[in-house]
């Protein structure tokens, strides 16, 4: 695990009509991440966007 992902463990994740998904950015708390989230969600596109924490091995965990 590198610094980044220590300091910055919350993503927010963009889903497409496709169902491709993409990181949108990587931010040090959940609140700051759902902010961002929000804001995004809140521009009337059909993309869903929502916040995961990065899990011990880097990886992402599950959305919700």
């Amino acid at each position: 695990m590198n610094d980044s992902t220590v300091t910055l463990p919350w993503l927010v994740i963009r889903e497409d009509d496709n169902g491709n998904r993409y990181r949108v950015g990587r931010y040090a708390t959940r609140a700051e991440a759902q902010k961002i989230a929000d804001s995004l969600d809140g521009r009337g596109h059909k993309q869903l966007y929502w916040v995961e924490r990065l899990g011990q091995n880097g990886s992402a965990g599950a959305h919700g």
